[in-house]
């Protein structure tokens, strides 16, 4: 048992690890630690450097957690290590992931936040789920143009959404975990939310220059 959830641990965190935002914006001749809130996730990419490379950068960070979540239940069973919980083996590539992109080794232990890449995991773990959140955030945005504020809300979806549809404690713990640790990697945005100094999201312009703002 132990050997399959160090190598789904391994894994996930080196898949999480890419550093979709700071490779995708190096490819547009920019160094996304320097600019905007110097955050390489896609809220900043995409404030820095438009639509196109912002959801570009989530759409990937999305991937490397549907991956790091899913690969072990498909991979395992063919495996020897078939008679392992494939469950077990995905909460672990999953949590490990979005360490990785938060803290990945790549890029000096700088990341995101981790919410394209819970989304992800969670999108292959429990779909039904991850819809209710999605509409909580889209919802909180739409109202607010906060992006913080919509993903901190989403992230609280997911444990409320697992326990309301039944799901097994082993994800709901997940999900308690995932949200508590996106909270906290949001507790700059919640201070500033409360003191009203919170950036909400405006378009880019097309052609524009990179915004100074330090608020992510």
């Amino acid at each position: 048992m132990l050997i399959p959830l160090i190598i789904a641990a391994v894994v996930g965190y080196f898949l999480g690890a890419i550093p979709f935002g700071y490779l995708v914006a190096r490819a547009y001749g920019i160094n996304i630690f320097e600019h905007g809130s110097k955050s390489p996730g896609a809220t900043n990419v995409k404030r820095v450097l438009g639509k196109k490379a912002g959801n570009t950068v989530f759409a990937l960070d999305v991937v490397k957690g549907a991956v790091a979540a899913g690969w072990p239940v498909v991979v395992f069973p063919l495996l020897s290590f078939g008679s392992v919980d494939t469950l077990y083996a995905a909460v672990t590539g999953l949590l490990c992931a979005v360490l990785g992109h938060s803290f990945s080794c790549f890029t000096k232990f700088r990341g995101g936040k981790g919410v394209a890449t819970s989304a992800g995991g969670f999108i292959v773990l429990m779909p039904a789920v991850t819809l209710i959140a999605l509409a909580v955030w889209l919802v909180t945005f739409f109202a607010s143009r906060y992006v913080s504020l919509a993903s901190i809300l989403a992230a609280a979806a997911i444990p409320v959404g697992a326990v309301l549809l039944g799901k097994p404690p082993l994800l709901i713990g997940l999900a308690v975990l995932i949200c508590v640790f996106v909270v906290f990697l949001h507790r700059a945005n919640v201070q500033r939310l409360l003191n009203g100094t919170e950036n909400r999201f405006v378009k880019k312009s097309a052609g524009g220059a990179p915004p100074s703002s330090t608020n992510p």
